[in-house]
């Protein structure tokens, strides 16, 4: 199996692959047409990458058969073309989380604290103890939290362990989880922020949470809050957040930008970076070393998996729910040619599978066939199911 590696990628990761057998092609900074390039080149498998975007052409001009995103989230992947084409895609989550509710605490703290613009003074050779000794401490403040999934959770318990009272919202959060992680579960984001001494997102990208935070909840923040965003950019309303902090007196501390170069470094100019009361960070929530390392292994674990079943580990392209409407179970001696006169009279009779699975029972001489179809046959596709060879012991229907 060939794998390529498209994006830096940890020699423990690269030393992984080859170990199980897998030819590693590593071209860490390509990207659009070099990617594609390099793609068709390699007749790779197996295609790897961390923030590179990979588009639909890269995926209908390949063999790949696999995309990982070696980090949470797959915003970057061209998901519905994967699918088109029955390319798996797979990710690392979770393995991050530490990381970044490290970072989000260490951007809390420094907002409160001042110490991004105490550092600029004393390096400009000013001296200003009087304005930077007006910090509001954290123990006793309240931290709003817009997701409780793996990072949000890490989020939770550092908050916690600086006696910071939580509130929060996600769509799974019960009353169960929320009694678990000890937080107060609040029905909306706007009833988080309003509560919130400091409001911290850690949503994933989809089309419902797509520029969620606004106006609305900017709103709805106490004059003065802090605002922190280590998830995705595109969460946020920017030029809302902009607005919030110049007519509401918010204070942010960001990690991710609507207006981030595309590749590792360049030049930035948009307006939310020089904002007074804005500091932020190069999009390295997830860029420390034990994440790295982490997220290296669970790739490997990915493609191990892959290259043993057939199937990988953290696939997140997979149909919910399918067109199947009934079950179809064949019982019959487990010889050459069963399953393909099966499938033949469902072709004839116009019937699609969904889903199928041949379960071998001990001894290995008989198996029952388990199969999904977009529709039930009639009992004349069922006889000629019965009959389409002698090695058929029962055939049985059950709507799904």
């Amino acid at each position: 199996m060939k794998v390529l590696v498209a994006d830096k990628f940890e020699d423990s990761g690269r030393r992984g692959l080859a170990e199980i057998g897998c030819e590693v092609v590593y071209e860490p900074d390509a990207s659009g047409d070099d990617l594609l390039a390099a793609i068709a080149r390699s007749g790779a498998d197996v295609l790897v990458v961390r923030s590179t975007k990979v588009t639909r052409p890269m995926l209908e001009a390949s063999k790949l058969s696999l995309v990982i995103r070696a980090g949470a989230g797959v915003n970057t992947i061209d998901v519905e073309a994967a699918s088109e084409r029955g390319i798996w895609v797979a990710n690392c989550p979770g393995k991050n989380a530490v990381a970044v509710a490290e970072l989000t605490l260490a951007l809390l703290l420094a907002l409160d604290r001042h110490v991004v613009d105490a550092s600029v003074d004393l390096r400009a050779g000013r001296w200003n103890k009087k304005d930077y000794g007006k910090a509001r401490g954290l123990y006793g403040r309240t931290l709003g939290v817009l997701g409780t999934g793996t990072i949000g959770r890490e989020v939770v318990a550092r908050a916690r362990a600086f006696g910071m009272n939580i509130v929060a919202w996600s769509r799974s959060l019960d009353p169960t989880l929320a009694a678990e992680l000890g937080v107060v579960a609040k029905p909306t984001i706007t009833e988080v922020a309003a509560a919130a001494d400091a409001l911290s997102v850690h949503l994933a990208l989809t089309p419902a949470t797509r520029g969620l935070v606004g106006d609305g909840v900017f709103a709805s923040m106490k004059h003065g809050a802090f605002f922190l965003n280590t998830s995705r950019a595109e969460v946020v309303d920017q030029p809302a957040l902009e607005r919030a902090v110049k007519e509401r007196g918010l204070r942010a501390g960001l990690d991710v930008f609507a207006e981030e170069p595309s590749g590792g470094s360049g030049p930035v100019d948009a307006p939310i970076f020089s904002l007074p009361g804005v500091i932020g960070t190069h999009h390295i929530g997830a860029s420390t070393e034990q994440a790295q390392e982490a997220i290296a292994a669970e790739t490997v674990r990915v493609v191990r998996l892959y290259k043993q079943t057939g199937r990988p580990a953290n696939v997140v392209n997979l149909a919910k729910k399918t067109l199947a409407t009934h079950l179809v179970a064949v019982r019959h001696y487990d010889r050459v040619g069963v399953l393909a006169a099966v499938f033949d009279r469902l072709k004839q009779a116009g019937i699609n599978v969904q889903e199928t699975e041949n379960i071998v029972f001990d001894g290995g001489k008989a198996a029952v066939a388990r199969i999904h179809v977009d529709r039930g046959p009639d009992a004349a596709a069922q006889e000629a199911l019965r009959s389409c060879t002698p090695d058929i012991l029962d055939v049985s229907v059950v709507p799904l």
